[in-house]
């Protein structure tokens, strides 16, 4: 089972067509057509889609300039919809129509003019996304979205420890810590945890840092080291061995080939 991922750009996930599961930090949401996920860098995640038709979406994935403190303060308004508890939207028939107009609009005008580099064209492009992000900030307090999964008593305790493990990642926890903290007995943990996420706990602990790692390698010029210690590592060598071992190369050249590739 692919693990969740997350990474340093702002996403939107657009659900057309059908139902599907959608992961965030560890904690399942159950999203239906229409609805609109708002990831902000580093929110660690995954969709989950059923058997049956193909799934339809849409998925839109950028930045916002960081070097232009004229506008620092508008974007970081504008942005607030991908900081919500729950960032999932849904609307109402009148506001779900102003939020597809505006992509119906940016994606047939993309289709027609397709050769970029025309500062014109890409004005505008730029200039209607950003009234589609000011149309989320501008609908946030209407959102109609209430997770409809619903789970039985271990099932719910499974979820509360894996949102646990996504937020403490950095600190000291273990199987025998969390079934202290959560009054399961460590077998049991470890078994319904393995049967309802797919993933043997010690392993998901050690998952959720890596990913988390690599963010921080990609994403600042903090040292390895420091980063190491940040992500919950006791050691710089047991970091070293553990992101071998889940990612196939050493921190430092994760990061040197992230640099290479961009």
């Amino acid at each position: 089972m692919e693990f969740q991922h997350l990474h340093p750009y702002y996403e939107m996930l657009v659900l057309l067509a059908p139902n599907a599961s959608h992961l965030i930090e560890g904690v399942p949401y159950n999203i239906r057509m229409g609805d609109i996920v708002l990831l902000a860098p580093s929110v660690m995640h995954k969709s989950v889609y059923y058997k049956g038709e193909p799934s339809k979406r849409i998925i839109i994935d950028f930045m916002y300039p960081l070097d232009k403190p004229e506008t620092e303060s508008a974007y970081k308004a504008i942005l607030e919809p991908f900081f919500q508890d729950v960032p999932i939207f849904r609307f109402d028939f009148q506001d779900q129509k102003r939020i597809f107009d505006i992509l119906n609009n940016l994606f047939i005008f993309s289709k027609e003019h397709k050769y970029y580099g025309n500062p014109a064209d890409e004005f505008y492009i730029h200039t209607k996304f950003q009234e589609l992000l000011y149309t989320f900030y501008e609908l946030k307090d209407k959102n109609l979205y209430k997770n409809e999964q619903t789970y039985n008593s271990i099932e719910q305790k499974m979820y509360e420890i894996s949102s646990y493990i996504h937020n403490h990642y950095n600190e000291d926890i273990s199987l025998d810590s969390l079934s202290e903290q959560f009054f399961i007995s460590s077998s049991y943990l470890s078994r319904e945890f393995k049967q309802i996420t797919g993933f043997n706990l010690s392993n998901y602990i050690q998952l959720t840092r890596i990913k988390n790692a690599q963010y921080k390698l990609v994403s600042s010029n903090e040292k390895i080291s420091a980063i190491a210690s940040d992500c919950g590592f006791s050691s710089f060598s047991q970091f070293n061995r553990v992101f071998n071992k889940l990612t196939g190369t050493s921190p430092r050249e994760y990061r040197q080939s992230a640099v290479i590739g961009t």
